[in-house]
């Protein structure tokens, strides 16, 4: 998947022109009461009747006084005083400064200064490596990217899943599907990082070994149309379909279906597992957020939803549990809404939406920081980091030509990949370097521990 026509050999990726956007700076005008250039006259500190006198008048009188008293130098003493004219200059080049302001009592100030600042994370404005993604489908319900744990992506480019080795660049060809099952619309690792899910055009799912390459097994009867959405819990691979159903399935029993989730009317676009696996989030074609609890799932009848959000006013495909608030849930709406919604999974509460101004069409937290990361659609499609809660922009990611549908997250937290429309995979640097973990205190020494253990 290196950059140029795409071949199953290693070739180097394609380094694409980097294009930084134009910064403004803004300069800041100094006001008449502030000091100015010392080499610049000042004039609203002349006095330029003064100045006119001494430079005619008053030559001609001392040079004309000859004869002087002491009444006479007297008078003349209290009249300069009186008029100020004992001035030693005339042009006023710069006013006094003012007298410095102690802001912070040096008590406060030495205990802040033992506390260094913490560093603005830089944040590269171009992709780190840029390769090519021939045929990738361009279709906004559907999920064709995914990072898995052992640090190996996979990316389903027509009816082919292809995995590109994170550790060493190599690519290989997982699976290809005959034209009467493809193309493939959705892949999705397993934990362990070794099996994949991917779901097919006709309705079916199939489990793959990625070690051995080999395929374990083939999931039916689920659904009666394409699979576009997946998403793992344990053993668990939840299923969404273009039928509006969701389908919990076990992957180690024969009859694998054990739960199904009813609620939607059109196709489910995105699943996502909370970290806990308690809750299940869904979105789809209908506009509409659903959030399912896992421990009222039947596999008698179909499960009711825990909340059913209905403020979004287009599809809903961008979904991401926040890492550090678990009842946290972000939503993003495509362009007929463009909106983030954050949810309160609790009470089902919208705690606040953000119009982008364009499609939403996936999000991502950062595993490291109190940031969230969304791509988008036209017109700028574009990758934006906002900080929360407050949803300032931190950057704009820009160098793809169409709408980012996809995007993943290494297993590290630090890069991000993202596939687009326009056939390319980018990968970014966004979300920085984690810190360092502190060393884990030692463990209290068994007792007894130096005696020899009765076998």
């Amino acid at each position: 998947m290196d950059a140029g026509a795409y071949t199953r050999s290693n070739t180097p990726a394609k380094k694409t022109m980097s294009r930084f956007p134009l910064r403004d700076t803004v300069l800041h005008r100094k006001t008449s009461k502030e000091n100015l250039d010392r080499f610049i006259p000042n004039r609203s500190a002349m006095d330029f009747d003064y100045a006119h006198y001494m430079l005619t008048d008053g030559r001609k009188v001392k040079e004309t006084d000859a004869v002087s008293s002491p009444s006479r130098d007297a008078y003349r003493k209290q009249l300069a005083e009186t008029f100020n004219m004992n001035r030693p200059r005339i042009l006023a080049f710069k006013n006094k400064p003012p007298a410095p302001v102690e802001l912070i009592p040096q008590d406060f100030s030495s205990v802040n200064q033992s506390k260094p600042a913490k560093a603005r994370r830089h944040i590269p404005q171009s992709s780190e490596r840029t390769l090519d993604a021939p045929d990738l489908v361009d279709d906004y319900y559907l999920n064709l990217l995914d990072w898995g744990s052992s640090n190996v992506l996979a990316i389903a480019l027509g009816s082919t899943v292809y995995l590109w080795d994170a550790n060493d660049g190599s690519t290989s060809e997982l699976a290809t599907v005959d034209d009467d099952s493809g193309p493939v619309t959705s892949v999705s690792w397993a934990p362990d990082g070794r099996h994949i899910a991917v779901g097919l055009n006709n309705s079916e799912v199939q489990l793959w070994d990625s070690t051995a390459n080999k395929q374990l097994r083939t999931l039916r009867g689920a659904h009666q149309s394409r699979v576009g959405s997946l998403a793992w819990n344990n053993q668990i691979l939840t299923t969404g379909g273009m039928d509006g159903r969701i389908v919990n399935n076990d992957v180690r029993i024969r009859s694998h279906i054990v739960e199904t989730y009813r609620g939607h009317t059109q196709e489910v676009c995105g699943l996502k597992w909370s970290a806990s696996g308690n809750q299940l989030a869904s979105g789809g074609n209908d506009n509409l957020v659903h959030v399912w609890d896992r421990s009222a799932a039947s596999s008698s009848s179909p499960t009711q939803w825990l909340h059913r959000m209905e403020d979004h006013s287009a599809a809903v495909k961008a979904l991401a549990w926040c890492p550090f608030q678990s009842n946290l849930l972000a939503s993003g709406g495509g362009g007929g809404d463009k909106c983030i919604k954050f949810w309160n999974t609790h009470t089902g509460a919208c705690l606040n939406s953000v119009d982008t101004g364009s499609q939403v069409c996936a999000l991502l937290w950062s595993k490291n920081e109190r940031e969230l990361l969304s791509s988008h659609g036209f017109t700028q499609n574009q990758l934006t980091l906002w900080k929360y809660p407050s949803m300032v922009k931190m950057a704009e990611l820009t160098g793809h030509t169409s709408r980012v549908l996809y995007m993943t997250q290494s297993p590290d937290g630090c890069t991000v990949a993202s596939a687009a429309g326009d056939e390319t995979l980018r990968f970014w640097n966004v979300f920085g370097t984690p810190e360092v973990a502190k060393a884990a205190p030692k463990s209290n020494p068994e007792p007894f521990a130096h005696l020899n253990r009765i076998r």
